[in-house]
């Protein structure tokens, strides 16, 4: 365990502003960066936690002209929003900023100037896609098209986020303008350009000659397989109206490509956190004893990996970082997390419809990590891990712990006596806990490290019910308090072990356990090295859940809503059917078309989709099937006024014969509504 205060850097991606939070961001990058923030304070660290929204990429442009506001409002709107979310979620950090920040802009500019001055960078003037109709070059995801690695016809002109290989725009195949759908022509623009290549030997000894073997293999994997491709020029200009304008003769109408200008946001909410707590900034960056630490999705490797380390080592006064552990991701009940499409968990209605339970979602999300692979979170799971891990484990343990403490002892730890053997087995346990769930944190196994937590949470079960004080109170008071008191041991050292995990959670049993009014509270190395974390004599509270179960319904409203919005988005992207064949006014005079008033409706046996209906037409009384029990319960229909289709041949339908047809219309959410007169009107109208 580390004795000597150490200066961590610690990264988090920076989200774009144009959307929510969703989980796939928080099992990816944000969760695991706090855990170990947390951790590394608890530890006696020196911590400076950075994060903030990147405001500049071209998916908040393209938002904004959908939406007809600003850019600006875009962001505004949804930097309140993302860092709201993040403090009720209880992520830690020392600073969230946001790139539209004036310090931001002044730092970005300041370090091209020095790449500029310093001839590290090549200017040139090229052929990029323009859009004559828009009148605008095509940066980024101004454009879409076929990506030429993986064949991917949803590529954009950045990155194919099919097979994560970054892309430049004229790299597409049948490129397509995302502004009006037109082919892109040619058009000739100067910019500047990082060499990367310059930087590919500093690079090959750096990660792979260096000791970044300890990264993990999902990064040091695609590391090396962009260096064994060889590395070329990247643009660090663009032709773009919102953005960094680049500082520079030439830079008119340019900006600083985000890719540029967003990793350089570390630095400038590292100088703005510093600044507003009185600090100096520099040795976070500048010190070779700091160690520099990016939380990412397997999406920015390339940018953390290469080309971040480069443009710091071009700069020549920066630390380059120590591990990038970029985690795979995360999809969503079996499908990629979608935000175009809905298919996600908003953080924002997470924290509304579980209130209170944030660390369920963050225990959950560690629990199941995507750290080597993809990984897939299910409500199903979450159930169980929050009904049969969370409750009935740690929960289970500290309930009876609390509850047995204050009947027997009124809250106040007992005396104990003589240990046994098991006594002190448990007692050196809980001492080798620490070390045990550090070295997981510091080898970034973070699943790992959290189950490690919930062993300690068994240990404690099985101890109480190996050593049953419930019974043993009434033949061997003395036994049982010994007992009691070191199940309170293990209650205390959960209550410190699980902040950062479980940080709610941690404040409350240290609420619970009265941890403020020990003469010091335990810290992490007190779990390893005192004899007794809870003395004798102390008082403790009252007992209080710590979670609660979680019933089915919750979750089959979870699910609800996931349908709702696959629904919706097939109803969106719905093909237009295209004209049918023509036909003469005499074929349109041989529909009957009639309302019709339902004065009878049942389910079918057996079936999903399908009402008995018995409609009076107004020359009859007959029997339809219709296939709309998915949208009406058969008592909602019972009266209704719906349009009929009287003369079409009858058709046997599940032994059923059905005469006629009623007629319906589909909304974008997938609901079927009926085509029905404004007004109650007599049944058999024609409708002509």
């Amino acid at each position: 365990m580390s004795t000597h205060p150490k200066r961590y850097t610690i990264t988090a991606a920076l989200p774009y502003t144009n959307g929510p939070i969703h989980i796939g961001h928080l099992a990816g990058v944000y969760v695991p960066a706090d855990i170990y923030a947390r951790y590394k304070r608890l530890t006696g660290n020196d911590v400076a936690f950075i994060c903030g929204s990147d405001e500049h990429g071209v998916p908040i442009t393209i938002k904004a002209k959908k939406e007809g506001v600003t850019p600006q409002d875009i962001v505004d709107k949804y930097h309140a929003i993302i860092k709201k979310s993040f403090i009720d979620f209880g992520i830690t950090f020392d600073n969230y900023s946001r790139t539209s920040a004036k310090i931001h802009h002044d730092t970005a500019q300041e370090f091209f100037k020095t790449l500029n001055d310093k001839g590290e960078f090549i200017e040139e003037v090229t052929e990029q896609l323009y859009d004559e109709e828009a009148n605008q070059f095509l940066a980024d995801r101004f454009v879409t098209g076929t990506c030429p690695k993986c064949g991917n016809e949803e590529a954009y002109g950045d990155q194919c986020e099919n097979c994560g290989s970054s892309l430049n725009a004229t790299d597409l195949i049948n490129p397509k303008s995302a502004i009006t759908g037109n082919v892109p022509t040619l058009k000739e623009t100067k910019h500047w350009f990082l060499p990367l290549d310059k930087h590919e030997v500093f690079l090959r000894e750096w990660i792979l000659k260096g000791h970044k073997k300890d990264w993990k293999p999902n990064v040091y994997g695609q590391v090396k397989s962009w260096l064994d491709d060889g590395l070329r020029p990247r643009a660090v200009t663009r032709d773009l109206d919102w953005g960094i304008p680049v500082p520079a003769p030439g830079g008119e109408g340019k900006v600083l490509y985000v890719w540029f200008d967003a990793p350089i946001g570390y630095i400038s909410a590292t100088k703005e956190w510093a600044a507003r707590e009185g600090k100096d900034w520099e040795p976070y960056w500048k010190d070779e004893d700091t160690k520099l630490v990016h939380f990412i999705g397997k999406d920015n490797i390339v940018f953390h990996c290469i080309i971040f380390p480069s443009m710091l080592k071009a700069e020549g006064s920066y630390i380059l970082p120590d591990n990038v552990p970029a985690n795979e991701f995360l999809n969503l009940e079996g499908n990629k997390l979608s935000t175009s499409k809905n298919w996600a968990v908003w953080l924002p209605d997470y924290l509304e419809d579980f209130p209170n339970q944030q660390d369920v979602l963050r225990y959950a999300l560690t629990a199941n990590a995507p750290e080597s692979k993809d990984n897939d979170f299910t409500w199903k799971d979450f159930q169980a891990r929050n009904n049969n891990e969370l409750v009935a484990i740690f929960g289970n343990f500290i309930n009876r712990v609390v509850v047995l403490t204050n009947k027997y002892y009124e809250g106040v730890v007992p005396e104990a006596s003589e240990f046994s053997e098991i006594d002190n087995e448990t007692l050196a346990a809980i001492k080798a806990y620490p070390s045990v769930i550090e070295s997981s944190i510091e080898r970034y196994r973070f699943r790992e490290a959290s189950q490690e937590l919930m062993n300690l949470a068994r240990l404690g079960n099985k101890y109480l019910a190996d050593e049953e004080p419930w019974k043993l109170i009434k033949t061997d008071e003395v036994r049982t308090k010994t007992i009691m008191f070191v199940a309170l041991q293990i209650a205390s050292a959960l209550a410190t072990l699980s902040e950062p995990f479980l940080p709610f959670t941690s404040e409350k049993l240290k609420g619970i356990l009265c941890h403020s009014a020990l003469d010091a509270e335990s810290t992490w190395s007190d779990i390893s090295t005192k004899d007794i974390l809870l003395p004798s004599g102390h008082q403790i509270g009252k007992g209080e859940l710590l979670f609660s179960k979680i019933e089915d319904k919750a979750m089959d409203e979870q699910l609800e809503k996931l349908a709702a919005s696959k629904r919706a988005n097939e109803a969106a992207n719905k093909v237009i059917e295209p004209q049918k064949d023509i036909i003469t006014f005499e074929d349109f005079t041989k529909l009957d078309l009639r309302v019709g008033t339902i004065l009878e409706a049942e389910k079918m046996p057996k079936t999903k989709k399908l009402l008995i209906l018995k409609v009076d037409t107004g020359i009859d009384t007959r029997t339809i099937v219709s296939g709309i029990a998915e949208s009406f319960t058969p008592e909602e229909v019972v009266g209704k006024q719906v349009t009929v289709l009287v003369n079409l041949a009858p058709r046997a339908l599940r032994g059923v014969e059905s005469e006629g047809m009623i007629l319906m219309i589909e909304t974008p959410e997938g609901k079927l509504v009926f085509v029905n007169p404004d007004t109650a009107v007599k049944s058999g109208l024609q409708i002509s």
